[in-house]
């Protein structure tokens, strides 16, 4: 559908592509990965048709349509959020206002059998068709299907625009490009603003998508579930697998150390060639032995190399200030915005050490009540800090936050005080600014870059509490992981707004679900937390709001509910059963196994090398791991008859 061939683009004489071809087909469903500064935002860029290429060749249908989301942008939109979505179905709304004209001009006719009569129903009956086609019949269920999905509620539809985030604004824009339906979607890090709730139902929505996807994202759960295909934009380079991200790991360092081993293997023949020619280049009897030789290194085709882009993040928090047992404690506690209450007499108590996740529909008030935490919101009920607790707050929008004006020196150094002004280059080197990095301006920054600033703040004063709000937003692969092994090893006591199932999973012990203005702690991790619920993802953590119904109706819809209820639990138990039977499988066949090289090794005679042993260790393992994943399985099964009876 889309072919790229030998593309090639330079930023002041460096090569970003060099020379890069891929295709993009019908139904691929392409995760876009790279480090920050690889050049993915470029790529969608170029893809688009809004920026240049220097070299190459790019072929697009022209029949192809391109919708195109950026990570970040300027809107200016005056109307209300409904209408605004309704901007997505140009070529519709075009087509009824002529379908209205062409109705109008016929009620006048009386000319039944002129050919003027029959041309305007022609023209009518293909517009109606093009409008058909194109689902003009639906577009307001769509709108509303959309809006809901990404978290809006219907009493948002007539609101302004004007009076939603940047973030909220940015769903709108979503929605108008998820609308459009286009042959191919481009998402630049679409799930920047999405709860987790809306990601959800953003993943489900693109698997049934008609057309391409490609999408930029660092949430390693979202790409797993939604991509069959990874390129990685690395050094100027692009590596496609057919498989999605966390597969395409495996293979590509698979792929490196078979590349290695045999970059070396080379070497060393080319070495020993080179060493017999040196030796022996000046005697007689040796020169058809030296010419041969020479002709051999001639002919061998270099094996190459990949070089591996090693860059990341290197950072720690500082070790946490003392602090007392008690860090925060809120009693009945509320907080309102005019007449829209969105916390309502909460009990919150946190204790030193504690690394807790706020989860939940946005608006639910987790933002809310950590700024009311750090002190920045004003509030009606009882909040204590703990003694001695000093806070390090990271905000939603802190990127956002920075002095487009000043420099990357510049930012650090006007909240940097004592002794740590003299760390501050070495600060922005662990953040990847080095050398005349320090001297660029904010507004010149990628979201990745600003992100990146932005932690590095962090690390300029101890804190005995952190509190992240969506800290995991623009970061790249690796710098997310060095930011979870950072907060893992932190001695301190952590609050996490996240919706990156990955990154939360094994740093946080506990889990507060905000719902209904009110929280509710589950003890255990994320996944913990969906298993206690007895639900597959976090986007279940909300009901929709329906509108009230008549009791009949309402008796029916439930009892059909129920119905569905049952026959998916059904489903998921016979795929539980399944799963249990298969793992009783495999254990017997590493059983019988291990059984038969039992036999071997104890039979006299037998010599035992060293690769036996660790055959026999590898099964052991793997024995191990199966057993483990029986009991898994096991339990999940037990779990959900349980639950049916």
């Amino acid at each position: 559908m889309i072919s790229v061939n030998d593309l090639t683009v330079e930023f002041s004489g460096t090569p970003l592509f060099n020379q890069v071809s891929f295709l993009i087909n019908p139904r691929d469903r392409i995760g876009l990965t790279g480090k920050n500064g690889a050049g993915k935002s470029t790529l969608l860029k170029i893809l688009s048709g809004l920026q240049a290429y220097d070299k190459g060749q790019i072929s697009i249908p022209k029949d192809v349509t391109i919708g195109y989301l950026p990570q970040q942008m300027t809107v200016s939109d005056t109307k209300t959020v409904f209408k605004e979505a309704l901007d997505a179905f140009v070529e519709i709304r075009s087509l009824e206002d002529e379908i209205d004209k062409l109705n109008q001009a016929l009620s006048s006719r009386t000319d039944f059998e002129s050919m003027d009569y029959l041309e305007l129903i022609h023209q009518l009956s293909d517009k109606t068709e093009r409008h058909n086609l194109l689902g003009g019949n639906s577009i307001h269920a769509d709108i509303e299907n959309t809006l809901l999905g990404l978290g809006f509620l219907r009493s948002d539809f007539t609101r302004p625009t004007g009076e939603f985030s940047g973030g909220w604004r940015m769903r709108i824009e979503l929605a108008k490009v998820l609308l459009q339906k286009p042959e191919v979607l481009l998402l630049d890090e679409p799930t920047n603003h999405l709860d987790i709730e809306s990601v959800q139902w953003f993943e489900d929505m693109l698997k049934v998508y008609e057309g391409a996807v490609m999408v930029v994202s660092h949430d390693k759960a979202f790409l797993d579930n939604l991509t069959n295909r990874t390129l990685e934009i690395s050094l100027g380079k692009i590596y496609d697998y057919k498989v999605p991200y966390s597969k395409y790991l495996i293979l590509r360092r698979e792929l490196l150390e078979q590349q290695k081993a045999a970059f070396e293997n080379q070497q060393k023949k080319i070495e020993e060639t080179e060493q017999f020619i040196e030796r022996f280049r000046y005697k007689a009897t040796k020169s058809v032995q030296v010419q041969s030789r020479i002709k051999q290194l001639d002919k061998i085709e270099r094996i190459e190399f990949d070089e591996i882009d090693k860059s990341a993040i290197h950072f720690k928090f500082p070790p946490a200030t003392h602090s007392g047992q008690l860090v925060v404690e809120a009693k009945e506690l509320s907080k309102s915005f005019g007449d829209h209450l969105v916390l309502n007499k909460l009990d919150f108590v946190l204790e030193k050490g504690e690394k807790v996740a706020f989860v939940g529909k946005n608006g639910e008030g987790k933002t809310t009540f950590s700024k009311i935490i750090i002190g920045q919101h004003d509030y009606q009920g009882h909040l204590k800090l703990g003694h001695n607790v000093k806070i390090g707050y990271y905000a939603q929008n802190q990127s956002e936050m920075l002095d487009d004006n000043k420099t990357v020196f510049q930012t650090i150094d006007e909240v940097a005080v004592g002794d740590i002004r003299t760390k501050i280059r070495d600060i922005l080197a662990s953040f990847l600014f080095r050398g005349d990095d320090i001297d660029k301006k904010v507004s010149v920054l990628s979201g990745g870059e600003r992100a990146r600033l932005s932690l590095a703040k962090l690390l300029l004063e101890p804190a005995s509490l952190l509190v992240l709000d969506e800290p995991t937003n623009h970061l790249d692969m690796r710098s997310k992981d060095i930011l979870k092994e950072a907060l893992l090893s932190y001695d301190g006591t952590v609050i996490l707004v996240s919706h990156d199932r990955d990154f939360l999973d094994g740093v946080v012990s506990t889990v507060y679900e905000f719902k209904n203005k009110k929280t509710k702690q589950h003890l255990g991790g994320i996944a913990e937390f969906l298993v206690n619920k007895k639900i597959e993802t976090l986007n279940q953590l909300n009901e929709a709001k329906t509108k009230s119904i008549s009791d009949k109706s309402k008796e029916t819809s439930e009892s059909k509910l129920k119905y569905e209820e049952r026959k998916e639990l059904d489903k998921k138990i016979r795929k539980a059963q399944k799963l249990v039977d298969e793992s009783e499988t495999h254990i017997q066949e590493l059983e019988t196994a291990l059984e038969k090289m039992d036999e071997q090794m104890a039979a006299p005679g037998i010599i035992t090398d060293v690769s036996t042993f660790e055959k026999y260790n590898e099964l052991k393992n793997a024995l191990a791991d199966a057993m483990a994943l029986w009991e898994k399985y096991s339990h999940d099964l037990e779990d959900m008859v349980a639950l049916k009876e």
